[in-house]
């Protein structure tokens, strides 16, 4: 497996830690709420074999700089443009997982000159009831209890339950990682509220690029039904989904999401 360079990337007003590795066609794996590149510890590196592979931190979060603004999916769209030009990067496939695959879309819609197919993965064109009541619900738990509550409410919407049994100590050493790096409450709270502001569901049908959706069954915070959505308006879209994984099926499958995803870029 190919080792990653670091980078740090200006932006407007800021800077993004980012990683590459591989050589090839170049694929940007685009992480969710959280932000960290991190989430592809178990991904990067395999794409890397077949692969240039690049990664980052999102701007609030990780490494890159920890900047007090009004988080939008549209401003985290500019910073991957701005990404891509600072690594010399004209065109592009990308995989974006959750809050990724909001920016995935909105790239679709604003550069699809610089995208060449798109992966969306546990993601939605919309907000429903369900989703809004459920973000409220996480903002409130920040808000009031703070990061720790915060990340262990995560944990247990975010993994299936008996993987949860089997894989504690490993989740928890992550989530340890994450408590360390979390952002101010500000940013996160923020970036929630980004995330709750998402729908192009009017728009996607417009998106004209090749495109997967991946999905698992027993996803709690961004069930099938979202890819459905997606699929039905995302013109000629290919699906794949999961029986179990929950809402991080790639950390849980990596081998199997990798051989998916390295599928679908080959073929296009």
């Amino acid at each position: 497996m190919h080792s990653s360079s670091q980078l740090i990337v200006p932006v407007t007003a800021g800077s993004l830690a980012a990683w590459d590795a591989g050589e090839g066609e170049p694929v940007l794996l685009i992480s969710g709420l959280g932000g960290r590149a991190a989430f592809w510890t178990d991904i990067a590196p395999r794409l890397a074999n077949e692969f240039r592979v690049i990664t980052h931190d999102h701007r609030g979060t990780g490494a890159s700089s920890p900047d007090k603004i009004d988080y939008s999916i549209s401003q985290m769209a500019d910073d991957v443009i701005q990404l891509m030009d600072a690594s010399q990067i004209e065109r592009a496939s990308l995989v974006g997982h959750s809050t990724g695959g909001a920016i995935a879309q909105h790239l679709a819609l604003h550069h699809p000159g610089r995208l060449k197919s798109i992966v969306l993965s546990a993601t939605w064109a919309g907000p429903t009831q369900y989703f809004l009541n459920l973000f409220e619900q996480r903002r409130a738990i920040l808000s009031q209890l703070g990061p720790k509550a915060y990340l262990a409410d995560g944990i247990l919407r975010a993994h299936p339950p008996s993987y949860f049994n089997s894989n504690a100590a490993k989740i928890y050493a992550n989530e340890t990682d994450r408590l360390r790096q979390f952002p101010d409450k500000a940013i996160e709270l923020s970036r929630i509220d980004a995330v709750m502001a998402h729908d192009l569901r009017d728009r996607i049908s417009g998106i004209d690029l090749p495109t997967l959706i991946v999905s698992a069954d027993d996803d709690q915070i961004v069930p099938p039904y979202y890819a459905d959505e997606l699929a039905e308006r995302v013109p000629d879209a290919a699906k794949h989904r999961f029986e179990q994984g929950g809402h991080f099926f790639p950390q849980i499958h990596p081998i199997e999401f990798v051989r998916i995803i390295a599928n679908f870029l080959k073929g296009n």
